[in-house]
């Protein structure tokens, strides 16, 4: 046989066996890793994609909260899985602060992970109880300064992207806060209501529903610009912290080793289910968006979140656990 066919008969074997192998998986339940508690905004856009993805494909996608040790258990439980598609991390910027913010991990952010797709953004919203003391970001400020080290901030678990941004906005609004971790979102939110916590940088995603009844006020948003979701809401910056932006992402990842194939597909997957009028509709009335971008360019984007994370680590003197 001529070489030549020989070997081009073999590349359309191979090329026909990943394609199989593409179309066969998934095959059986899928499990998606969150690492934060319901309620989350991790939890709310994995729980919103998985419904969609697994009606498309036949087979469930079921989510495992696993909430602890500021993110670690979920996030480990994920890298020492087996590298075949059916065990999915989705996790909050928390994954690339986490390098930045610990000595050491159970496991390696970048090299016990493959990154599969940016699922989709919403900004950080400043946020008091209702009956609170604090009106303004101006009071809130002024308080923490005759009282360094006293007014008491919650954020989602030591670790997490809402202890980064809070110690941020601390560093350069020139203030010591009082950093009080909870479990996850959902109770850092239920005790800023409570009045036990004077602030809380929340995603808006799960401050919407209480701004909208009153029951806290949004003293200012992260983002650079004023956003759509809270048009009214000034930003941190124009109001006397030059510099400050920051945004919450969500993304999905696999543990180290998937196959191309399967990362590719989950990879399609995601953006065509993010896309589907219900879910941006959805994503709309949370504070969201989708965020499409390919495996390769959300490594990029991630190992960019974690260069920038380490210099606010560094530049604020934030003390590493």
């Amino acid at each position: 046989m001529n070489p030549l066919y020989n070997a081009a008969a073999i590349g359309l074997i191979a090329a026909f066996a990943v394609g199989a192998n593409a179309q066969e998986y998934p095959t059986r339940a899928i499990r998606m890793i969150v690492p934060l508690t319901p309620g989350s905004g991790a939890d709310i856009v994995g729980r919103l994609l998985a419904k969609k993805m697994g009606e498309a494909w036949g087979q469930p996608i079921i989510v495992d909260n696993r909430a602890g040790a500021g993110t670690q258990i979920g996030t480990q439980a994920v890298a020492r899985a087996a590298p075949d598609g059916y065990t999915l991390l989705v996790q909050s910027a928390s994954h690339a602060v986490n390098p930045a913010l610990y000595k050491s991990l159970p496991y390696d952010s970048l090299k016990d992970f493959v990154d599969v797709a940016l699922l989709a953004s919403t900004p950080y919203v400043m946020v008091a109880g209702g009956a609170g003391p604090y009106r303004t970001l101006g009071a809130l400020i002024e308080a923490a300064r005759a009282k360094p080290g006293e007014v008491p901030y919650a954020s989602a678990g030591i670790g997490t992207s809402t202890h980064l941004v809070a110690e941020y906005f601390a560093l350069l609004a020139k203030v010591k806060l009082l950093h009080i971790p909870y479990k996850g979102s959902a109770e850092a939110i239920q005790d800023t209501l409570a009045g036990r916590t004077a602030i809380y940088m929340a995603p808006a995603n799960v401050a919407m529903g209480h701004l909208k009844e009153g029951k806290l006020i949004a003293l200012g948003v992260g983002t650079e610009r004023r956003t759509s979701v809270l048009p009214d809401v000034p930003t941190i910056a124009e109001q006397g912290v030059p510099g400050y932006a920051v945004n919450l992402w969500f993304g999905m990842w696999a543990p180290a080793g998937t196959p191309a194939h399967i990362v590719n597909r989950l990879n399609a997957e995601v953006a065509r289910s993010a896309a589907a009028p219900e879910i941006r509709e959805q994503f709309a009335r949370l504070g969201m968006e989708a965020m499409p971008m390919s495996p390769e360019a959300f490594a990029k984007y991630v190992r960019a979140e974690i260069a920038v994370n380490q210099r606010i680590v560094t530049d604020g003197g934030i003390e590493r656990q």
